[in-house]
Formats: structure tokens, sequence, C-alpha cells
């Protein structure tokens, strides 16, 4: 099978969104090209990408790549994707560049280019996220290893917004609670709450295929009995109650289902969210407060945000 290259120069603001775009438009994953990871500080040894060749980087900004199937309708689908892209500006989303190649490539070369990029990661102080073809070994008992394929979706669950997720994850999740995952993408941060102590977890996302890798990668990591992955429109019809939300979407889709978070969770439960870029925090902040959350924590890690909020609660607002 021959396969087609498409590379989107843009900024890392625009990672995560037009990622999804890809993976929509059938891409089975996305390799990421940031500058930034030549330069930036390793604060551990575990997992941290290595032997990067500053010749596959921008000199600026960002190249996104993904591969998808020569077929007749090629042409109509990258099409598809430049305007899914462009309509990222009426989100306020820098799109840098915003220019589009496409090469051709043969399956060999596509196959290998996913195993080169992506090494396991030290996420947080217990969780390690592995590709599925490395063979990782724990360097602590309490060590949480989460497996997954790049080429299922959505990437490694590297990104900062996800990185923010999991930790946060970490540090709130008591065990036993009841978690919903709105728009779960690979799975990740399902698998990690199922894995931290989790009594169940309800993964919802309205993309069937992503459903479909979710529930893959559930049962790769052995997560099937906590963890029930169905299609659903954010929370839509969800009833609960729940102990603690979890949702790394853009801020816009967050903003939409505030009120719906604070009905199903219970009182003093808590919502995390994240995927929100810094010009939108305080209009998430705002929502959740006018909903009757309390800010418990904000993160920010590079360009993105994420906001920890307690439902109900007289904890102090950052």
């Amino acid at each position: 099978m021959k396969w087609s290259e498409i590379s989107i120069h843009t900024t890392q603001e625009a990672v995560e969104p037009i990622s999804n775009i890809l993976h929509e438009a059938g891409a089975s994953g996305v390799v990421i090209e940031d500058p930034e990871d030549l330069i930036k500080e390793r604060t551990s040894v575990f997992g941290e990408i290595y032997q990067l060749d500053p010749n596959d980087y921008p000199e600026e900004g960002v190249l996104i790549k993904a591969y998808l199937p020569v077929t007749s309708f090629l042409g109509e689908t990258v099409d598809e994707i430049k305007e899914a892209i462009n309509n990222l500006m009426t989100y306020d989303i820098d799109l840098g560049h915003n220019h589009v190649t496409i090469s051709e490539v043969n399956e060999e070369e596509w196959a290998t280019a996913w195993k080169k990029y992506y090494k396991p990661v030290k996420i947080s102080e217990k969780i390690t996220i592995t590709p599925t073809w490395e063979d990782y070994q724990p360097v602590s008992s309490d060590e949480v290893i989460i497996e997954l394929d790049p080429g299922m979706a959505f990437g490694t669950g590297t990104h900062p917004t996800t990185v923010m997720c999991l930790q946060a994850i970490e540090k709130y999740l008591n065990p036993g609670d009841e978690v919903i995952d709105v728009g779960t993408g690979s799975g990740v941060l399902s698998i990690a709450a199922a894995h931290l102590g989790a009594k169940h977890v309800q993964a919802f996302d309205l993309d069937e295929v992503a459903v479909s890798s979710a529930n893959i990668n559930v049962k790769l990591n052995k997560a099937a009995e906590k963890i029930t992955v169905k299609q659903n429109n954010l929370l839509n019809g969800i009833e609960g109650p729940a102990d603690l939300i979890v949702g790394n979407l853009l801020a816009d889709i967050i903003l939409r289902f505030v009120p719906d978070a604070a009905r199903v969770l219970k009182q003093d439960g808590l919502f995390i969210t994240s995927g929100i870029i810094q010009g939108k925090k305080n209009e998430v902040k705002e929502e959740l407060k006018q909903n009757g959350f309390t800010i418990v924590e904000v993160l920010e890690m590079e360009d993105w945000v994420a906001i920890i909020a307690r439902n109900l609660s007289d904890s102090k607002e950052v």
C-alpha cells in the first residue's frame, strides 16, 4: 500500500486540535517535531526522548506529521483537513505558518517513522507511559505503567495537556472513586485512574474510532473490569453521581458542559479540566465559579493550563 505524509507547519498551541483533526480524517496517529525538544532541560533519565537530530526540526514553530493511505479521494481529504485547520482560528488559536505539504512514502518508511520518536516517558511520581514495543522494566513496586501504541490514536499521551491531567489524577483521586472521563481519546486518563485505585471509570467520546481505540488500550492494560467505554456527546444524558470528572478538551468545549459537570458530580467532587490555552484561562475559571465550583489549583505547562475545581466546596480559591 502507498501512503502520503501530510505535514503541517504550525504552533505548539495548535498541536492538540490539529492532531485531533488528522485523526478524524483517518490518520492512525501523529509525529510532532518541536524544536523546543532539542533544548528542553531533562529532569529525569526515565524515558525522555533521546538522540534527536536537529535536521528533523523546523527553526521555529512545530511540524505535525501524519500518514494517510493514497486513495482516489485523498485530494478531497486533504482539502477537508485544511478547511478544518483554518476553522480553528474561530477559537482564537494561533496557527502560525499554517503551511501544509504532502509527500509520498512507502509502507516500510511509514511503519518505521513511529518507533524512532517514542520511548518510555516518566510522567509523574508514579506514572510511566511506554510504547507497546518497548521492553520496559519498572523501577519501583508502586510504579503505574501504561502501555500505548501511537499507531492507534492520539499519540503517546505525553502532550502537556495530558501530562497535567495525569499528574492531577495521581494527586487528587481517592481509592474507590467513581470517575468519568469526557473525551477519552486513547483512554490513557481512564487507564491511569483505574490503576490508581478508582472503583469504576466511565469513559466517553463522540468519535466511534476513539471509542474503539480506547477499548483496545483498556484491554491491553488489563483494566477492562474497571473501565466502561461508550460513545457519547460530552455528558449528555449522563446521571452520575461521580466523585471525579476529567476532561482534556479545548476550552470552548469545556465551557459547554460545565453545568452538566456540576450536575453529575457529587457535592465536594472534583472536576479536572485541561486543554485550555492561556487566553481562555480566566473565562473557564469564571464559568466554573458561576456554576458552584471553587478553584482548587491551576497547573501550567508550556502554553497550556489545567484547572482543578471542587463542586460546592469551601476550599480556598487560587
